[in-house]
């Protein structure tokens, strides 16, 4: 038997590192966890760490560590607080880190986890809409194996294995098109938050089905893969698909198309991360392909939904757009969710923003870190209240 990979969960106690540690609670003699951190959620972070017998334990928001010791007196488990801490955690260097930290708090961290030359299963967004540039630059020069855990990319990761990109004509990201995607525009405006976080396929957290429900999650995730899969953004394409049983499709230039298809459930996409490249078992349930009955599909409204192509513009300028564009939808997003701005409002303000300026394309973490600051500020400027 081989020795157990030594594996990192940065974000422990949100959904993907749920799901990342139920694989590796199934499969003890694979894995041994080295760090788990979470925001605030000092006592669960405790309760995991102590089941999976961590090396450390660290919480973004030092005032809980006191908490966190407390938890975790006697076993002999490390506890730490604080940003400088989450960094020096994804730091220690194993085989596999999860970085599924939401947001710019998840930026060093995971720049921190690249620099160590290993592989990242990477989950957070920000990392590459934001910092594209500068993540992928450093990849380059550390050599470490960035593996996307989201369902689209990891699909055409998968879809692409054994192949030259040269050889691609498209890549199709499928989006399932949120709960909207039979709105006309008057319901869409009076759309509710409760309404909106009820996305009809995936379980998922507040901000993303919301996203979800705008389309800009693809929209992100669009810019996502421009950086992760060097074909040019002429190749990249959007598809809607309503069952989300097909999470991404490539198509090659002999007319040849190659499909991922998996249930919905984000256990698939994180376990072919993890045991990459070979494999590993997981308790989903098998497609039964004659009872799902049919696959549809059909082509985005940006009429209705003009968040997809306010990405595919961010992506083609580059430098600061993708970074501001995903910090004002992030405000945006938030507000509707406070019910101070309608629904329609969200992308319209991070079109606000964008089209008031960009700063100087950012070349390090801190420039990132600054357009991001700077773009809220804007985009808190730009609400208004809903009307």
């Amino acid at each position: 038997m081989s020795a157990p990979r030594t594996i990192s969960v940065l974000g422990a106690t949100g959904s993907i590192g749920a799901s990342t540690l139920d694989l590796v609670r199934r499969n003890p003699q694979a894995f041994r966890v080295v760090a788990l951190t979470a925001n605030r959620q000092a006592r669960e972070l405790a309760v995991l760490a102590r089941e999976f017998a961590a090396d450390v334990a660290v919480v973004a928001d030092e005032a809980c560590l006191p908490e966190l010791r407390a938890a975790l007196a006697g076993s002999g488990i490390e506890a730490a607080g604080g940003a400088q801490a989450l960094v020096e955690a994804a730091g220690r260097g194993a085989d596999i880190t999860v970085a599924a930290i939401v947001g710019c708090a998840g930026l060093a961290p995971t720049m921190a986890a690249i620099e160590q030359g290993r592989i990242i299963a990477l989950a957070n967004k920000e990392a590459l809409v934001s910092a594209g540039e500068v993540m992928t630059a450093a990849v380059a020069r550390s050599g470490a194996t960035l593996l996307p855990v989201d369902s689209e990319h990891n699909a055409i990761f998968q879809c692409l294995q054994g192949n030259d990109p040269a050889h691609v004509r498209w890549i199709t990201l499928t989006a399932s098109g949120g709960p909207f995607r039979d709105w006309d525009m008057a319901r869409l405006h009076a759309a509710t938050p409760a309404e909106a976080v009820k996305h009809p396929n995936w379980s998922m957290g507040a901000k993303i089905s919301v996203d979800s429900a705008t389309m800009m999650n693809k929209g992100l995730e669009f810019i996502e893969a421009f950086h992760l899969f060097p074909v040019g953004v002429e190749r990249l394409r959007i598809i809607v698909h309503p069952q989300s049983i097909v999470h991404s499709m490539v198509e090659y230039r002999d007319g040849s198309t190659l499909a991922q298809l998996g249930p919905s459930d984000m256990r698939v996409p994180i376990a072919s991360a993890l045991a990459w490249p070979a494999r590993m078992d997981t308790p989903c349930e098998p497609l039964d392909l004659a009872a799902i009955g049919e696959l549809t599909f059909r082509q985005p409204d940006e009429l209705r939904f003009p968040a997809t192509r306010l990405a595919r513009e961010a992506a083609i300028a580059g430098g600061a757009a993708p970074g501001v564009l995903n910090a004002a939808n992030e405000i945006a997003v938030a507000a509707f969710l406070d019910g101070q701005i309608a629904f329609t409002r969200i992308v319209q303000c991070a079109e606000e923003v964008l089209a008031r300026g960009l700063p100087p394309p950012p070349t390090s973490l801190d420039e990132v870190i600054a357009v991001d600051r700077e773009a809220r500020v804007r985009a808190r400027e730009t609400m208004e209240p809903a009307r």
